[in-house]
């Protein structure tokens, strides 16, 4: 295959100097328009094609953009990718995506891959079971700015974007408690999330709120597997005061422990109630919906992810970027 055409091939043509032909073909004001339609038409007709390398070598830039998300399957998250690829597209960035399939060392060695590539910055929600978080010091050491979403890892100095979970929660039990529940159960996320501390602590806040005592046998854990929700649901259910209403971790969750609920003959929304969060739209094609879900508006929070490493990437002295969403209860049903 012939060799592709260069600047200096081009200036040997045209008998002028690379530097003209590179200030030519990026339109600067110095060089005159007749020898810019010179360049370009030249340009054009060898198929000329910039060297990106060179360009990102020269700039230290190439404007790619890491994204690690624990499942792309997860409606949440396909919108979370929408949200920072629309946002990316628009300041002339690509977008490099990995998936960490909620696994620790998966989910590093994509870190690894990421820093090989040389992407610009990372936008990372991490894995459920995530424990370790040198993986992301590191990246910090090379340089390469990280900003967190929806699931942000327990560190103080970091950047991230999450919704306020805490109000969030504490707008789902209130519903519930007008609804006339006055024991309400939460299937919480793996306790390592900070969403989950943020879920429990809206629960607490919200019945202390209402001067109801806090049973600490009602809030209980799950891996966010269906088999980890069904052994919630069991420990739920085989309580001496068990639930009417459940508030659960996310619609996922919500969908698992209303088959275990009906399994156990249980008639939703008569002898138990469900909440939930995320407000995914596959909700509503279930037999038995959550009575109302909270918004994490997921588009929202890749666009402002996104809009938060770029102006890092802009001026990398900036503070911490520290952005919570304000969420909002979605009610389903009358």
């Amino acid at each position: 295959m012939p060799a592709p055409p260069t600047i200096k091939e081009i200036a040997r043509r045209l008998n002028i100097s690379a530097s003209t032909v590179s200030r030519a073909l990026h339109d600067h004001p110095s060089i005159g328009l007749r020898t810019k339609m010179r360049v370009q038409q030249l340009a054009a007709e060898l198929n000329y094609e910039p060297n990106q390398t060179a360009i990102f070598f020269q700039q230290r830039k190439t404007f790619t953009i890491g994204v690690i998300l624990p499942e792309l399957s997860e409606a949440f998250f396909s919108a979370a990718i929408s949200g920072i690829e629309d946002m990316a597209g628009r300041h002339q960035y690509s977008v490099l995506m990995g998936q960490s399939h909620d696994e620790e060392e998966r989910e590093k060695q994509i870190v690894n891959t990421m820093k090989k590539h040389r992407v610009d910055g990372l936008i990372i929600s991490i894995a459920k079971n995530t424990k370790d978080y040198t993986h992301f010091v590191s990246l910090q050491q090379a340089g390469i700015p990280v900003v967190f979403f929806d699931r942000i890892p327990n560190l103080a100095d970091i950047h991230y974007v999450a919704c306020d979970m805490v109000a969030g929660t504490v707008q789902a039990v209130k519903y519930l408690l007008g609804k006339g529940h006055r024991v309400i159960g939460m299937i919480n996320g793996p306790d390592k999330l900070l969403a989950s501390r943020q879920r429990e602590e809206g629960y607490i806040k919200a019945m202390q709120k209402h001067r109801l005592k806090y049973d600490p046998t009602l809030v209980v854990s799950s891996d966010l597997t269906r088999e980890g929700t069904d052994k919630a649901m069991s420990k739920l259910l085989s309580l001496k005061r068990h639930p009417t209403a459940i508030v659960a971790f996310n619609d996922y969750v919500a969908m698992d422990a209303v088959q275990y609920a009906v399994k156990k003959k249980y008639k939703i929304n008569e002898d138990l109630t469900f909440v939930s969060y995320a407000n995914l739209p596959i909700s509503h094609y279930t037999a038995f919906p959550p009575v109302a879900s909270v918004e994490q508006f997921p588009y929202v929070q890749g666009q402002r992810a996104t809009e938060a490493l770029l102006e890092i990437l802009a001026d990398p002295t900036s503070p911490w970027k520290k952005v919570t969403l304000e969420s909002k209860l979605v009610i389903h049903t009358p």
